[in-house]
């Protein structure tokens, strides 16, 4: 598996101030002025910023309290889900792919996705009243409070047995994790044999790879020399031996700087990742290429947004 860096502080119980694990407050990579162009999902580098601070917080910590002030987020909550999270001790805080994974004891993992608007933020003593978007709070035995609020509601929660978590039809058919061993340019290149996808689309498939987004699938095409529009099935074999380095090195990068930090998605110390600033080509259309110099293009593909230089990536 990955290293990834190390974990972050956590709260103290006498803090005043909450530690956001993601918040909008500190929204975006202002360049010019203006926002930078956001992908509208979490990526697996900010999921993973997310986990650590949430692990600071809760792991092999006891639930005393679980709250849920609405009915659905974007499903309805599990049956007599806050009596079946309180008084249960968090084991492990793991992730797979996008989602959030919370292992409890007497054998329920409690399955999170953050959706587009979603976060997380962790309170000592003196938090504040619950706010409008406030759906779900959580309270440790050592006084926390870790509040999920998600304005948009396309989160998730749900509950299933840690034993068969592998086979919850949330996780059907999702492919390798990118920073674990099992993904390989072998491994990627039977994934891609026969499809006749542009390379861009197939890499946000999850049944390919688990986790990638928008963001770091341009960046990493960039790093292979691999343009976006072409078809996956010609990318196996050498290309996907450029390619899998490619994906690891960028990820690693991101995780480093603590994710890309557009918009909602922050340290838990609230501070904003920089990996934003290095972005070789993601929103940075009609730039110089910083490898030949020549305009970065801009195009849409599936109703996203796509950044490579002509030049470099064939």
């Amino acid at each position: 598996m990955a290293d990834f860096p190390p974990p972050f502080t956590g709260v103290r119980p006498d803090q005043k101030s909450p530690e956001a694990i993601s918040r909008p407050q500190d929204r975006g990579a202002v360049e010019g002025g203006r926002f930078a162009t956001t992908s509208p999902m979490p990526e697996l580098p900010e999921v993973e910023t997310v986990r650590m601070g949430l692990a600071e917080a809760l792991q092999g910590r006891r639930l005393t309290r679980v709250s849920i002030n609405r009915a659905d987020l974007r499903k309805p909550f599990p049956p007599d889900f806050a009596r079946r999270l309180t008084n249960r001790r968090v084991q492990h805080v793991r992730r797979r792919a996008k989602y959030l994974l919370l292992d409890l004891d007497r054998g329920e993992t409690l399955i999170m996705h953050m959706g587009m608007s979603g976060r997380f933020t962790v309170y000592g003593h003196n938090a504040p009243h619950n706010g409008k978007h406030d759906h779900v709070v959580f309270e440790t035995d050592d006084h926390k409070r870790v509040v999920f609020t998600d304005p948009r509601r396309f989160g998730l929660m749900a509950l299933a047995a840690t034993g068969e978590v592998d086979s919850d039809p949330l996780f059907a058919g999702i492919g390798p994790e990118p920073l674990d061993d099992k993904f390989t340019a072998a491994g990627l290149s039977a994934a891609l044999k026969g499809k006749r996808t542009p390379i861009k689309a197939a890499l946000l498939d999850q049944r390919v790879v688990a986790g990638l987004g928008n963001i770091y699938v341009c960046e990493a095409l960039f790093r292979a020399g691999i343009s976006p529009r072409r078809l996956a099935s010609s990318v196996a074999g050498a290309r996907a031996g450029r390619l899998v380095p490619a994906i690891k090195s960028v990820l690693k990068e991101a995780l480093a700087a603590g994710g890309s930090s557009l918009r909602d998605y922050a340290h838990a110390d609230g501070e904003l990742g920089y990996f934003q600033h290095h972005f070789r080509v993601y929103d940075r259309e009609g730039k110089a290429c910083p490898t030949c110099g020549k305009p970065v293009k801009r195009i849409v593909q599936s109703g996203r947004s796509t950044f490579f230089c002509p030049n470099c990536q064939r």
